[in-house]
């Protein structure tokens, strides 16, 4: 009667053991140096534009919309408060996240899925090489190194975003808007904003390596793979959001 849970137990269990395996290989050797820093440009670099432009438009409507509504209760010059805040905690880390999944899990799980189907990943087993050390280690790794580097730069360019609105169509002077801003922010709403990427690079990378390493039933597959990735990727990030940010929350109450 629960046989349709089968399914998704497994590949519970699938995806778990393929965490544990490739935290635990991080620290065996060989070590591939070449791979990681080469993972590190497509993640990084390659998603710096985008983030850029998410992380500066997503300050610049915050900041509209803020000052909207906090101009009803004659507090608009909180503007800079309430973006930096925003952006520092929750929209930053997560829309960085979201748009790293979804260029990079899709990417890992069309590669990966595309070795799988094209029998490489068994040759490489053939041949000595473990496929989570030579193919999921680097690519994790690079995630979590890149990720909270992009999203510091998406914080920045996004209050940098809300400035320019703030001082060209709001009429708030630069002191105003820069001030309340720096000051809003605490050592706790960093400290959130940053371990928030660190475990969604986990999440996003296994994601992308798990569903290419087990990509079936060739081109289709691997098309089926991608977006099964991108999906969960998106899904988990929105879940591990929650339960972090009740982790540094919870004590108000």
């Amino acid at each position: 009667m629960l046989d349709f849970l089968k399914g998704p137990v497994f590949a519970i269990q699938e995806f778990f053991l393929l965490g544990a395996k490739a935290v635990k290989n991080i620290f065996r050797r060989p070590f591939y140096w070449s791979d990681l820093f080469v993972q590190m440009d497509i993640i990084g670099v390659g998603s710096l534009p985008i983030v850029l432009l998410t992380g500066f438009f997503s300050g610049a409507v915050m900041a509209l919309q803020m000052a909207r509504a906090l101009s009803n209760y004659g507090a608009k010059e909180q503007t800079g408060v309430v973006v930096a805040i925003t952006l520092v905690r929750e929209m930053g880390p997560a829309l960085t996240s979201l748009m790293v999944a979804g260029r990079n899990a899709s990417g890992m799980a069309s590669e990966l899925g595309s070795m799988k189907v094209t029998e490489q990943i068994d040759a490489m087993r053939a041949l000595g090489t473990d496929p989570v050390q030579k193919l999921v280690v680097p690519r994790m790794l690079a995630t979590a190194i890149t990720l909270p580097l992009l999203t510091i730069i998406a914080d920045f360019v996004g209050i940098f975003g809300g400035y320019l609105v703030a001082a060209g169509i709001l009429g708030l002077t630069g002191t105003q808007y820069w001030t309340s801003a720096w000051r809003a922010i605490e050592y706790s709403d960093i400290l959130q904003g940053l371990l928030k990427p660190f475990v969604f690079a986990f999440a996003i990378s296994l994601v992308g390596c798990y569903y290419g390493l087990n990509a079936s039933g060739g081109t289709q597959g691997v098309g089926r793979a991608t977006t099964q990735a991108v999906v969960m990727a998106s899904v988990l990030i929105f879940i591990l959001t929650f339960f972090i940010t009740k982790l540094f929350v919870g004590e108000v109450y």
